[in-house]
């Protein structure tokens, strides 16, 4: 299938009711407002059908404008994860204050779980930044950033366990409820299929863990960027720990641009249900979750190099289709469902905070430690290897490499968000059974 314009993929004609230079979901702000009013009225007149039409409509429109607020808000969208935190703590108070009409909150809730949206994201998500890893990047970097990367992990478990019991934390809340989802792959990688393996496994409700694992994000997230600028500074003044960006000396990356055709994509989508199913149909079997199942068999797979390229790029392609496009809408049903703001604020505390400090202390001491002894820079490790883990994900790699004045460290980072994020969800599942 020929390759097509994006812009007119995805429909953006040249008439606006607004200047087209502002935009929300691809569209002139004023065409948006437009389709938005008609979904927000449906809302409170109670006209919208269950079922994927209804929630889906709502559930987009109000997470881009959320989402469009954090991202346009000075220090939230710089230090506090930008849309993606107003999306779901905005969404979650509208439902907390009784904003939200309840015929919107069961219609969204069936929509997440009976529907199973958020499997089919995730699914999409795994499939998808696995195989579409570029090869030169895995192949040039090699075994040896999975040292800083795995130390990072080890360092974050062990300063917080240590800081957790001096504050009076136990072992489980430390490194399970705490270390993990920050050391996760951002929201729809990390801390919400995470919240669904420690239900399963330890009996209470998602939105109970959901309550801890996405304040433990957020700051983590804020204080990986602090760290990151800090990095920066302390670079300036020891030369000798830093490559000013170059994290292997003498490698080049190139990113492999790839072609938007429809036909693969919906190559990608059997792909990703297929994986999923894959990894349900084992998970009968073999006593690990699902999910970790399939981050495993994809990543072999991927190794082996025994997929058509057509299936990878569908899958990538599938992957960022569903990624540009639901994220937020996601996140609105994250912060409706799974996110209770009464428990988030009870768990907050000075002990809380110190714990997260100390998370993102030990990522950065861990990758810096061993990624020098196995060759690497210690400043370009740590922010690699340590706080593109300790952040949320893709929008957390740009905000930490920004702040660290290091963007061309992006693809390393991605190593850290994508791979990274999906040795936490499979270390999740393992380790959580020690603590049954």
């Amino acid at each position: 299938m020929a390759s097509i314009n994006q812009k007119e993929a995805f429909g953006v004609g040249t008439g606006s009711l607004a200047s087209p230079k502002v935009t929300i979901f691809n569209l002139p702000v004023g065409w948006f407002l437009a389709f938005a009013a008609i979904a927000i009225a449906c809302m409170y007149m109670e006209l919208l059908p269950p079922g994927l039409i209804g929630a889906l409509l709502i559930m987009i429109v109000l997470g881009e404008l959320l989402g469009w607020l954090g991202d346009h808000t000075p220090i939230v969208k710089s230090f506090l994860g930008g849309g993606a935190i107003i999306a779901i703590f905005g969404s979650s108070y509208l439902a907390y204050a009784g904003l939200m009409p309840e015929s919107t909150i069961t219609t969204i809730t069936d929509f997440m779980k009976a529907g199973d949206f958020l499997n089919f994201y995730i699914a999409a998500l795994i499939t998808g930044s696995i195989l579409g890893m570029n090869s030169k990047v895995l192949v040039q970097a090699g075994l040896k950033y999975a040292f800083p990367l795995l130390a990072g992990v080890v360092g974050a478990i062990v300063l917080a366990g240590l800081v957790g019991w001096l504050v009076g934390f136990t072992l489980q809340d430390s490194v399970l409820v705490m270390t993990l989802p920050i050391m996760g792959g951002g929201l729809g990688a990390g801390a919400v299929p995470m919240a669904q393996v420690y239900s399963e496994l330890l009996g209470k409700d998602t939105s109970y863990y959901m309550s801890l694992l996405i304040p433990a994000l957020a700051l983590g997230n804020v204080f990986a960027i602090i760290f990151a600028a800090g990095l920066n500074v302390l670079g300036k003044k020891f030369p000798k720990l830093t490559g000013n960006g170059q994290l292997i000396q003498g490698f080049t990356y190139e990113q492999k641009e790839l072609q938007l055709d429809f036909g693969k994509m919906g190559i990608g989508l059997l792909a990703a249900a297929s994986f999923y199913m894959v990894g349900t149909l084992l998970g009968e079997f073999i006593p690990i979750h699902p999910y970790a199942i399939m981050i495993i068999l994809v990543a072999v797979v991927k190794a082996l190099n025994v997929l058509p390229a057509s299936v990878e790029e569908g899958a990538s392609q599938w992957y960022q289709f569903v990624a540009k496009n639901f994220t937020l809408a996601l996140l609105i049903g994250v912060g409706v469902v799974y996110t209770d703001l009464g428990a988030i604020l009870a768990a907050l505390s000075i002990q809380y905070v110190v714990i997260v400090v100390a998370v993102v202390l030990g990522a950065i001491l861990g990758s810096a430690i061993v990624g020098k002894l196995v060759g690497f820079y210690p400043i370009e490790a740590a922010i690699t290897a340590g706080l593109c883990m300790a952040n949320m994900g893709g929008t957390g790699d740009v905000a930490v490499l920004s702040a660290a004045k290091r963007m061309e460290l992006m693809p390393f980072a991605q190593i850290s968000s994508r791979l990274g994020g999906a040795l936490i969800i499979l270390l999740a599942g393992l380790l959580v059974n020690l603590f049954v």
